[in-house]
């Protein structure tokens, strides 16, 4: 779970007038982000810190995440099982050892290899922690959340993102930790911590790997039919309607057999990409209810500009108009776009009266 946009989306008039940007009378530039003169700095100075009873929840999303990937659990229990009848008496631990391996996902030397090589994130530097460990610990405090439970990673990145992954991974791009006021970098973090606390990273990594050996399959599947298509070209439209016949045969055993599970596969993927849609607007306002509302929208601004400045430079080289977004893209997008996450900020961004 990441705060960024997997998908960019075309910029659209806002639904609302945009706030005005902060002016800064006694000084002709706005202060630096590390500034304390500056909007978005908070003070990390807290004394005694109150940790609440409940650390962790599974939320609505994380539970819909989880029962959409059922399907694609039952397929890779299929195809796990299939491939332990090669083992014979001892294929039943295969199968075992399978469903037990869910439990990496909790397991702190597997998350650690999963930080280094999957996401390619590193442990902070001494002078990096020392950036990160008091916005950190103020966000927890907040929250409510023991911040010893997670570990805080780096990614070696010059974009402005962040990451929250399997049961205790944190982490933050260089360009977020370095150029961002530490009260935007605690948003981006409050962020992160209510895909934690609400069950989505671990339930997102668990429903992937449960779906692994469906996925992995299904590519050899596509591959070998590739292969078999293009020999049965050889034999002119004699071989390819025979190719055609045995594989939609094939296809239509496998579906009555398995009582259209395949079916439902095939939508998966616009299902899980409305519930991680979700999962972001849900850990937007876990950031917003902490007190981070105005630091989140200001962020939000600042990835919207660049995925702006990221269509011009690619409509620059390419020396032409950009791909418009099919609706097909915009529903299998992770992330809602911009002004959609700005709207849902709006009740928090209201003056009090």
């Amino acid at each position: 779970m990441c705060i960024r946009a997997r998908y960019p989306h075309a910029p659209a008039p806002p639904p609302y007038p945009q706030a005005a940007a902060p002016s800064y009378p006694e000084a002709a530039v706005p202060p630096p982000p590390g500034s304390p003169l500056h909007p978005h700095h908070i003070s990390t100075d807290r004394g005694r810190v109150h940790v609440a009873g409940q650390q962790r929840r599974t939320d609505a999303a994380a539970f819909g995440n989880l029962l959409l990937h059922l399907p694609n659990f039952l397929c890779s229990l299929v195809v796990v099982t299939l491939v332990s009848l090669l083992l014979g008496d001892f294929g039943i631990l295969l199968i075992l050892a399978w469903l037990a391996s869910g439990a990496l996902v909790f397991h702190r030397p597997t998350e650690s290899a999963l930080a280094r090589h999957l996401l390619r994130l590193r442990y902070p530097t001494p002078q990096e922690r020392a950036t990160l460990e008091p916005v950190w610990r103020e966000v927890t405090a907040r929250a409510g959340v023991d911040g010893r439970t997670y570990e805080l990673w780096v990614e070696d990145s010059d974009s402005l993102n962040a990451v929250a992954a399997a049961g205790h991974i944190v982490g933050v791009t260089r360009f977020a930790m370095n150029n961002l006021p530490n009260g935007e970098l605690a948003a981006v973090m409050a962020h992160e911590l209510g895909h934690h606390v609400g069950g989505h990273a671990w339930s997102g990594l668990l429903g992937y790997w449960y779906a692994l050996p469906g996925r992995i399959a299904w590519r050899l599947l596509r591959a070998v039919t590739g292969f078999l298509f293009q020999v049965s070209r050889a034999f002119s439209c004699i071989g390819v309607a025979f190719f055609g016949v045995c594989v939609g045969g094939l296809a239509l055993a496998t579906i009555t057999s398995l009582y259209g599970l395949p079916l439902l596969v095939l939508g998966m993927p616009y299902a899980l990409a409305a519930v991680g849609r979700r999962s972001e607007l849900r850990a937007d306002r876990h950031a917003a209810a902490l007190g981070f509302a105005p630091m989140l929208a200001a962020v939000l601004d600042k990835l919207h500009q660049q995925e702006q400045l990221r269509t011009a430079a690619l409509t620059a080289a390419g020396q032409g108009a950009p791909v418009p977004e099919t609706a097909a893209s915009r529903l299998l997008s992770s992330h809602p776009d911009y002004h959609t996450r700005l709207h849902h900020l709006q009740q928090y961004l209201q003056p009090t009266r």
